[in-house]
């Protein structure tokens, strides 16, 4: 683990460097890389980047089970196109018993927290448990919500894990033209029932 001042100065030295080169350095010093993807309108973008580097690489989904025609659509396309090393967590609820329940909850519901550790939070850290990465791949990314903001393309979760997110900076100008100058596919119909 690094020492925030370190983390600092890699930060800076990694400000200057393109995506692919943030990936190459990040794959240079875990043994246990992995990335999350949920198939949002840009994660072709950075699955691309970074199997294209690692072709094994360990791809976790958390498949919250509320994803619409689209995504599924999107997401077999991109496993099948790039031979991802899929593995998938679902809720331990399936979407109809949850449905009957919980339903689906606005933010303000008092059930919203609940909904969340059950499509979202639950599966997620049932992953990293089982797969103990030690360098995690995000496209998180610089101007999304206020607590992005605070990160730089290199963070640490809140499990210790080292976050890499190698378009941290870049704006959605700048990630359509990646796609288009390598013929990669947007995802422009994607729903997060957790935003809902």
């Amino acid at each position: 683990r690094y020492t925030e001042n370190e983390l600092l100065e890699i930060n800076r030295e990694l400000l200057g460097k393109t995506p692919e080169e943030i990936v190459s350095w990040a794959l240079g010093v875990a043994e246990k890389p992995l990335i999350t993807t949920n198939f949002r309108p840009y994660e072709g973008s950075i699955l691309h980047l970074t199997t294209s580097q690692q072709k094994d690489l360990e791809v976790v989904w958390c498949d919250t089970g509320y994803n619409n025609h689209q995504t599924y659509t999107h997401a077999h396309s991109l496993i099948e196109e790039y031979g991802l090393n899929i593995n998938i967590y679902t809720p331990g609820q399936t979407r109809g018993y949850i449905d009957v329940t919980l339903g689906l909850p606005t933010a303000d519901d008092p059930k919203h927290e609940v909904f969340t550790e059950i499509v979202k939070l639950e599966p997620f850290r049932r992953a990293l448990e089982e797969h103990k990465p030690e360098v995690w791949f995000t496209n998180i990314r610089v101007r999304q919500t206020e607590f992005r903001d605070s990160k730089d393309i290199l963070s640490y979760s809140n499990d210790g894990v080292l976050k890499v997110s190698p378009f941290y900076y870049w704006d959605n100008e700048k990630l359509d033209e990646f796609l288009k100058e390598n013929k990669l596919h947007k995802n422009t119909d994607y729903f997060d029932p957790v935003k809902a």
